[in-house]
């Protein structure tokens, strides 16, 4: 019953608003309204489920005690974590919520990349499961770098089997090179997993990875708005978008929940997927700088330096002012720490949280002036 009413709801709703808007608008948008009012239905549900499913989660993880201690404060307070699995688990409940509209034709063009969005769920789905395992068997302990590794070889496997992407990829001096067999075999593969790591190493500081989401598929969103053809990667960059707003609304400073490896694999996987899919390989290759530089670091920390698994985490003041932990920056946070001690002397965990949101900021604004 309540599923036929809420689909005589999309009814009226979509013939009311058919009727009052006018045609030379939504030729403006280049966008039928049908697939405005699909776009908006599930961009309100991912928000709204979301914000309903990490209010569970935050209780559900404190009954059972998966909790873990927030390093940045004086006091290291006991936080629910893992709250990623929930951003993970509406993802692919939005995106089949979009498959469900498109097979019956309720709403928009019907069966329209179907096969890429099961895809997509697929790779949130194994991401979120293996980011998980990783959480359960605890941080240090269980898995070596090594092993985190090689765990996420299978996040690849639903781009691989349905040859996702374009083949011929264009090179300096030589041009353009069809790798054939190589790209979906290679490529894809070393792709997401080298964003699913990479992803997953600048983290640890309350609304971080969660805010560091939005401006890339923002800029993903955007990007797709203006390309025809990828206006489906736009509408599957909004969800995430919706999904990661409504979370930060718990992961922001003071955490209420911390994201976990269950979301920073899930959103490393997806970052991959959608730029493999939606031709924007290159877009996402400048959104990864701070990444980049933080495998640098991790690299001068491990090779140069020897000084093991080095942490991202700062050496808290009783009054909530950070220190750096090592004389040496070996994070992308450290040199945020050591940038801002000097220019206004004591520095927060906000502030740089605030300080790296507007380098990525920076880095996508000229990302899209430049490559677009």
């Amino acid at each position: 019953m309540a599923v036929l009413t809420f689909l005589t709801f999309i009814s009226v709703v979509t013939t009311l608003l058919t009727n009052s808007l006018e045609s030379s608008f939504l030729d403006f948008l280049l966008v039928d309204i049908n697939e405005l009012i699909l776009a908006g239905l599930i961009l309100l549900f991912s928000f709204v489920l979301t914000v309903f499913l990490t209010r569970r989660w935050i209780r559900s993880a404190n009954a059972a005690k998966l909790v873990g201690k927030d390093m940045n404060k004086p006091d290291y307070p006991a936080i629910p974590r893992s709250g990623g699995l929930v951003v993970a688990i509406v993802i692919c409940f939005s995106l089949l919520f979009y498959i469900f509209l498109k097979t019956f034709s309720l709403l928009g063009t019907p069966s329209t990349h179907i096969v890429e969005v099961f895809a997509i769920s697929a790779t949130v789905l194994l991401a979120g499961f293996i980011g998980f395992i990783d959480d359960v068997l605890g941080w240090k302990e269980g898995l070596s770098q090594l092993q985190k590794v090689l765990l996420t070889v299978p996040i690849a496997l639903p781009l691989t089997v349905i040859n996702a992407g374009q083949s011929i990829i264009q090179l300096p001096i030589l041009g353009n090179v069809d790798l054939g067999m190589l790209y979906p075999l290679l490529v894809v593969p070393l792709g997401v997993i080298g964003s699913t790591n990479g992803f997953n190493l600048l983290a640890g500081y309350n609304g971080l990875e969660a805010s560091m989401g939005l401006v890339i598929f923002a800029t993903f969103g955007f990007t797709g708005l203006i390309v025809p053809e990828r206006m489906w990667i736009a509408l599957v960059a909004f969800i995430v978008y919706a999904c990661l707003l409504a979370f930060l609304a718990f992961n922001w400073y003071p955490a209420k929940v911390f994201p976990g490896n269950s979301f920073t694999y899930a959103i490393g996987a997806l970052i991959a997927t959608l730029a493999i899919l939606g031709d924007m390989e290159r877009i996402a290759v400048w959104l990864f700088m701070p990444y980049f530089l933080e495998i640098l670091l991790y690299l001068r920390a491990r090779v140069i330096d020897k000084m093991g698994d080095v942490q991202a985490f700062a050496k808290p003041n009783k009054d909530g002012s950070l220190e750096m932990p090592y004389k040496k920056v070996y994070d992308t946070t450290h040199f945020a720490i050591w940038f801002l001690k000097r220019v206004k002397g004591k520095v927060y965990e906000r502030d740089v949280v605030l300080f790296l949101i507007a380098v990525q900021a920076l880095i996508a604004i000229s990302g899209v002036i430049l490559l677009l």
